[in-house]
């Protein structure tokens, strides 16, 4: 686990300066700068980019981390490693050509009811190519525990991007126009600097010989390019439709408060980004003590972290939103809790999602994954009609729920194995717990005092009742050289 935690912390501190960069992108930079119309328009055309991302990619990008530790020698990775590459490329050559031919109705579809979308559509296009090739070049270096650069230029680099663009945007040194071609070429500097560090780390002999297991990796693309369509359809489907639904304006407040609710979720993704690689060895070597090692910890440790979080988040939500003046963008207020709840049932499941998908059951990912796109289209149809936002982010809250709970209840029954303990159990009454409790308490302060002294309160609370009640390992050993006199029970 030594790995696991180092990288995992070097890649939390990518994620938490992304988050901070995106933080202030999306909550002062864009509404203060760009206004919500602007905003929702850069957003609606980014979700829009990450469904079409899946057909390019093809699913071949997961392919290369569950089949690499399997190859018997350097030429049938290499030979995996050419395939992921040439792949999409044959794919986005393809859409191209589809695309030059029928642009207009293709155009007319994904603009229907918002034609301001549908003038710079291609935007789309353009950032899904650059971000599928990223993919690959990316997993191709998780699966030779060089994660760390990579992770850096996924999470940091794009918002880093638009940060730099939006202060130049708001001195009037580009147009809308011009903001949107040098967007899309950072992405592709984007590329250019990871093909060029992966081919540093590990340099292939490109070759066009198929891998010897071709059959399955292309059975396993095709399962995980339709789940990784319907996942993409689940991510981005409720901006989607919030833009054809309502307006660009209410994809902006929804994006801010996604955004905020996605904040539970970055220390999952930090570890992920190592763990993956590890959960498919031990799955091909059939070492299940490993497997079920990994699936706890993660589970526990996450748990922990994103807990705190959330309690950080919704406590001071008003005090937050008051602070940095967003004013009409509290319309969308209760999403944050709702789908912060979502995230943070999904966290407590730990590494459970990585063990479905590289192991022999992962064609139940395409199910679970069309299932769940099915749902959000439903419910985002109907919901959104009917309640505005906070129908959309009942939609997302549903969908994870079921989906869950069928993930959980799968494993259970495949490896016999669950994310869950005593120390579950307790940790989610910690979170119930304190959230009711300090929710109760009154800071009739100026907000951002207020914001400070309740997050101190949450933060010293939490901590306290995690070190008594002995719900890490980690933890446990960090505080004790703080708290020495604390034993717990």
């Amino acid at each position: 686990m030594g790995i696991i935690a180092k990288q995992s912390f070097y890649n939390s501190i990518s994620i938490a300066l992304a988050f901070l960069i995106g933080a202030i992108n999306t909550v002062y930079l864009y509404p203060t700068h760009m206004g919500s119309k602007l905003q929702g328009l850069i957003v609606a055309l980014l979700a829009l980019s990450n469904l079409v991302q899946p057909f390019i990619s093809f699913g071949v990008q997961h392919a290369v981390i569950k089949f690499y530790s399997s190859c018997k020698n350097k030429a049938e990775k290499d030979k995996l490693l050419s395939l992921s590459i040439f792949l999409p490329i044959m794919v986005f050559s393809l859409l191209l050509t589809l695309t030059f031919f029928f642009n207009t109705k293709i155009i007319g579809f994904i603009a229907s009811e918002n034609k301001e979308i549908g003038k710079y559509a291609y935007l789309i296009l353009a950032v899904a190519f650059s971000t599928a090739l990223f993919e690959v070049f990316y997993n191709w270096l998780r699966i030779q525990l060089f994660s760390v650069f990579g992770n850096f230029l996924k999470e940091f680099f794009p918002r880093a991007l638009i940060f730099t663009l939006l202060l130049i945007y708001s001195f009037g040194g580009l147009n809308l126009e011009e903001f949107i071609i040098v967007l899309i070429l950072g992405y592709y500097l984007r590329l250019l600097l990871i093909v060029v560090y992966a081919m540093i780390k590990y340099t292939p002999e490109f070759s066009f010989a198929l891998p010897v297991q071709f059959k399955s990796i292309l059975k396993y693309s095709i399962l995980i390019f339709m789940s990784g369509t319907a996942a993409s359809l689940i991510l981005d489907i409720d901006k989607a439709m919030i833009s054809n639904i309502l307006t660009v304006e209410n994809v902006a407040y929804y994006s801010v408060a996604i955004f905020i609710a996605a904040v539970v979720e970055f220390p999952a993704r930090a570890m992920f980004q190592i763990i993956s690689p590890m959960v498919a060895k031990a799955l091909n070597e059939n070492d299940n003590f490993t497997l079920l090692k990994l699936l706890k910890k993660s589970a526990n440790n996450l748990l922990l972290i994103s807990g705190l979080l959330f309690l950080l988040i919704n406590l001071n939500l008003n005090d937050f939103y008051t602070c940095v003046n967003l004013g009409d963008y509290n319309e969308a207020l209760e999403v944050v809790i709702i789908v912060s709840l979502g995230k943070l049932f999904t966290i407590s499941m730990g590494c459970l999602n990585n063990i479905i998908t590289n192991s022999k059951y992962y064609p139940y990912v395409f199910w679970f994954s069309v299932s769940s796109a099915i749902f959000a289209i439903v419910l985002n149809l109907y919901l959104i009609q009917w309640y505005g936002l906070i129908g959309a982010a009942y939609a997302t809250l549903i969908v994870i729920l079921l989906i869950n709970f069928l993930k959980i209840l799968l494993v259970q029954l495949k490896f016999k194995i669950n994310p869950y303990s005593k120390n579950t159990l307790i940790t989610f009454g910690i979170i119930i717990f304190l959230y009711l409790t300090i929710s109760k308490i009154p800071f009739d302060y100026v907000p951002f005092l207020s914001l400070v002294l309740r997050s101190a309160l949450i933060i010293l609370t939490f901590s306290f009742l995690a070190y008594w009640f002995r719900l890490t390992l980690d933890v446990q050993k960090f505080l004790s050289k703080f708290l020495p006199f604390l034993k717990g029970p």
